[in-house]
């Protein structure tokens, strides 16, 4: 797709949920030379606007989802350290050397060889590696018996589940890339799972708090349930701008629409129609615990801010606020104890996908839920698909942008496109792709020049949002019609 090496100013990486699809993070074409592309495929020219007031049925080309990308993924070792735990290998050119998983499968796994199974992720939290979720949490135990998988892979000391900004030099390590775009595809392909996502859930503690919910919130087309334990959920607050190393997302007054953008805080609509779990102490002394956890305390603040702000966004979730406790493995084996049978509930009847579908994101090119939005802008900041299906949708942002629906249109059929820009709705019609999908073209508005937060941003006013909102609509009389000579 699209590139992520583009400077101080570039496009960091999103694995974005449908298909895994390979998005910023791999050397592609830039997001203005996309854009421009994909309007000369619908016969616009070479950067024509498809402007609302065109009365010509345009018969664009087919979208094709974006494909696994496990052929990066070389596995190296497999080893069974006993019936249920195995610990396996991986090399990987997103990180700079080979990384482990450890792997429980169900007691049943082996005796019930045409069954699926659910795969819970657990993420480790930081100063600490793979092996902690069965060595500290003993997970192998508490999960004994549940019909389901649970994968534990490496996320380095301060990873923080990112692909590394490194000075705007980028490249490893890749772990969003590594995690969401190869890791969780392969273990699909070489495990009897359910491989969708009404059967996976992912959780883990402290940085692995952070990591599931943002991985939940950047793809939430991947996972029914998320769950955080004692989670570093809000890094706008200064105790944890300063536990982030900066070569991670920038330095924070440079480049805070990087860190905004895998903030569990600022992603929180992002999360409607999972199931969600927030489990916090407040690190205070209590019946078992009789000191201070200066660390519980910092994050049982930021877990307050996220469950104040899914409220503030209507956003359902379970609150586990225990009280005293501190920020320790103990807890989060209780935790963990009591988690399990909520997400086997879970698995038993998944949350269907949200409709209509509402996401925002920093990325310029993203696929969530079978839409697909690729902007075309020279800064990175926030744009928003809200309220989309099949009769249409809004878009924010600046700058212009190819928004493709997923595929629910009769196919080869004209449909009239009401776009309001503000200025009054005008309407033009398009015809749909042979496998039923619109690709529409959406003018926002002038584009910013300054990147999100920054202070030069700042100095001008702060980044103008513009939206469009589309209304769609069969054409009456227009039935399907055969696809033109050449076209797909």
């Amino acid at each position: 797709m699209l590139s992520p090496n583009l400077g101080e100013t570039g496009y960091g990486g999103m694995g974005s949920g449908t298909g895994f699809s390979r998005t910023l993070r791999q050397a592609s074409l830039g997001a203005a030379a996309a854009c421009c592309l994909a309007l000369a495929a619908l016969g616009l020219g070479a950067c024509g606007l498809f402007g609302p007031g065109s009365d010509t049925a345009v018969e664009p080309v087919e979208v094709e989802p974006a494909e696994p990308d496990i052929e990066r993924l070389k596995l190296l070792d497999s080893q069974h350290i006993d019936n249920r735990l195995l610990v396996v290998t991986l090399q990987t050119s997103a990180l700079a050397e080979p990384t482990r998983v450890q792997i429980l499968l169900p007691d049943l796994y082996d005796t019930a060889p045409t069954r699926r199974f659910p795969v819970v992720y657990l993420l480790q939290g930081a100063i600490d590696d793979y092996t902690a979720w069965v060595r500290e949490g003993h997970a192998e135990a508490i999960t004994a018996g549940y019909p389901m998988i649970f994968v534990m892979p490496d996320a380095g000391n301060d990873g923080f589940y990112s692909d590394w900004f490194n000075g705007g030099a980028f490249g490893p390590p890749r772990w969003e890339s590594y995690h969401i775009d190869q890791l969780v595809p392969w273990i699909d392909a070489h495990y009897r799972t359910l491989a969708s996502r009404r059967g996976r859930a992912i959780a883990g503690v402290s940085m692995g708090g952070f990591g599931a919910a943002s991985y939940a919130a950047r793809h939430p087309d991947l996972f029914a349930a998320v769950v955080s334990f004692s989670g570093l959920v809000n890094s706008n607050t200064l105790p944890d701008q300063k536990t982030i190393p900066e070569k991670v997302f920038g330095p924070r007054a440079s480049q805070e629409v990087r860190w905004r953008g895998h903030n569990p805080w600022d992603l929180a609509g992002n999360l409607r129609g999972m199931d969600v779990s927030l489990y916090t102490r407040n690190g205070l002394p209590g019946k078992d615990w009789l000191g201070l956890d200066p660390a519980e305390i910092i994050v049982h603040q930021q877990n307050v801010d996220l469950h104040q702000q899914l409220l503030a966004e209507n956003v359902p979730h379970h609150w586990d606020d225990h009280g005293a406790g501190p920020h320790k493995w103990p807890t989060w084996q209780e935790d963990l104890t009591e988690v399990l049978v909520h997400l086997a509930e879970v698995f038993a009847a998944p949350p269907p996908d949200p409709s209509p579908v509402s996401f925002k994101a920093i990325e310029p090119d993203y696929r969530i839920y079978g839409w697909h939005v690729v902007l075309e802008r020279p800064v990175l900041e926030f744009s928003a698909l809200r309220d989309a299906d099949a009769h249409g949708f809004s878009l924010s942002g600046s700058g212009s942008a190819i928004v493709t629906t997923p595929p629910v249109y009769t196919p080869h059929t004209e449909y009239a496109l009401t776009m309001d820009l503000g200025a009054g709705p005008q309407t033009s019609h398009l015809r749909s792709t042979a496998s039923g999908r619109l690709a529409i073209h959406v003018p926002l508005g002038p584009v910013n020049p300054y990147q999100q937060y920054t202070e030069a941003a700042k100095s001008a006013g702060g980044n103008k949002e513009y939206v469009a909102k589309v209304t769609i609509r069969p054409v009456p009389g227009s039935a399907a019609k055969e696809a033109p000579a050449g076209s797909r």
